[in-house]
């Protein structure tokens, strides 16, 4: 019987994740030559969220314990050290992301990390629900990181507020 895609989701995946993952790291390396806005950090949590539709598609359906799994691990494993590595700093009376090495070191093992577990979870259900699964771990990874920028952001941006008032 054929398969469903002309492709082979096995070879695309990985590779789609490793062209996503130079791509953020390429976007983060640019982000801190501009001032940033608090529109810069919440429109990705935003955009992603419209991922949620895959689970439309029901060869990607999956137990809800397992979705919460998923996301409370990108939460605590892999959300947290990309807050430790956000900061912000203010350079004539605007807000910029601080470049930071060890952001891009840090990106870099969390995809040998997901890559990995990929790999080894993609052996025990379809590639369809590791996708899913993936997704899920993703946003729980994007979601509370950019939830605390946007808090750093705001609280600059009122010291920032504050002092041109003062002035």
């Amino acid at each position: 019987m054929g398969h469903a895609l002309p492709v082979n989701m096995h070879l695309f995946a990985p590779l789609a994740l490793i062209v996503m993952a130079s791509m953020v790291i390429v976007i983060r390396l640019r982000a801190t030559q501009k001032p940033t806005s608090a529109k810069k950090i919440i429109l990705p949590p935003l955009g992603m969220s419209t991922g949620f539709l895959m689970f439309l598609f029901p060869p990607t359906h999956i137990p809800w314990s397992w979705a919460i799994l998923a996301f409370l691990a990108g939460v605590v494993f892999f959300s947290i050290p990309l807050i430790q590595t956000s900061k912000f700093e203010v350079i004539d009376d605007q807000i910029y992301l601080k470049r930071s090495r060890a952001f891009i070191w840090i990106l870099i093992g969390l995809l040998v990390i997901r890559l990995s577990l990929h790999t080894y979870i993609e052996q025990h259900i379809s590639i369809y629900q590791t996708g899913g699964l993936f997704f899920i771990l993703a946003f729980g990874m994007l979601l509370p990181w950019r939830l605390a920028m946007f808090y750093q952001y705001k609280k600059l941006e009122k010291q920032l507020v504050s002092k041109v008032v003062q002035s």
